[in-house]
């Protein structure tokens, strides 16, 4: 069966998604947060329903100076999803994802793994994957963020078959701003999940929990991840070393409030 391959920038999508979110084109990632469930879902949904095809896959490219961060991880874990990272100098550039974009349409296009695909970036170095590709009779779909003549190479936008283009009301779904406040949010998130875990801890374990705590100063490793994970889940990004001991602190307060509560009850 003939499918349609998703070929992604990440580099290219942060920095032109965030300008039209936000009105202005930011340096770094800090302002402008992705959900990538929502992300891939659109990206699935625009790819199938223009070339009439399967999705083979998509693949994500960007850059990263220390491994995968917890974003690439939940991005990796959506289906037909494949994660390839290049590297970020020192001066902040992304190095090395260029080529694996390229090698990646050519290996496809040659294999026969897709005979149409979408290429979200405005890079003119992808021009001669689009070239290969296409020698081997697969359409490339370009896609770009508004406005794609702006900010994608000429020389790229002719050299692909056709060349969409994504406004605000394309991206805002799954691209956003960073609330301003997020700080005094934080917090209050933070405090909520501590409690929701904390309550879901059985009444006949919550004693001692509290006392492997006091005793060692950490708690249980299975109920640690479950609150790292259901405060990321709850934030939608990764929570800073201090958060992390913000909200580790709160649990414990509040297990402790718990077990009191247990005992007032018990008692009277």
């Amino acid at each position: 069966m003939d499918h349609v391959a998703v070929f992604v920038d990440a580099g290219y999508l942060f920095a032109q998604g965030s300008k039209e979110v936000l009105g202005v084109k930011i340096k770094g990632r800090s302002g402008i947060r992705l959900d990538p469930q929502a992300a891939t879902r659109k990206l699935k949904t625009f790819a199938e329903g223009l070339s009439g095809l399967r999705l083979l896959r998509i693949y994500w490219y960007d850059g990263s100076n220390s491994g995968p961060t917890r974003q690439h991880i939940t991005l990796a874990e959506q289906p037909n999803v494949k994660i390839r990272l290049g590297y970020v100098n020192k001066a902040g550039q992304q190095k090395g994802v260029d080529s694996l974009i390229v090698t990646d349409m050519i290996t496809l296009a040659r294999n026969r793994a897709m005979v149409e695909c979408v290429l979200l970036s405005g890079d003119e170095d992808l021009r001669v994957g689009v070239q290969l590709a296409q020698e081997y009779g697969v359409r490339v779909h370009l896609l770009g963020i508004k406005p794609a003549r702006g900010s994608q190479s000429m020389f790229l936008l002719q050299e692909a078959d056709l060349t969409h283009e994504w406004a605000r009301s394309d991206i805002e779904d799954f691209l956003y701003k960073v609330p301003d406040k997020e700080p005094e949010q934080a917090l209050d998130s933070l405090e909520q999940v501590a409690k929701l875990v904390a309550d879901s801890i059985p009444a006949n374990e919550v004693a001692d929990i509290v006392r492997y705590i006091s005793e060692t100063g950490y708690r249980p490793r299975e109920i640690d991840g479950s609150l790292l994970a259901k405060a990321r889940e709850s934030m939608g990004f990764d929570l800073s070393y201090s958060q992390r001991l913000e909200i580790r602190n709160l649990f414990s307060t509040a297990l402790e409030e718990r077990q009191r509560e247990l005992q007032t009850r018990h008692t009277s």
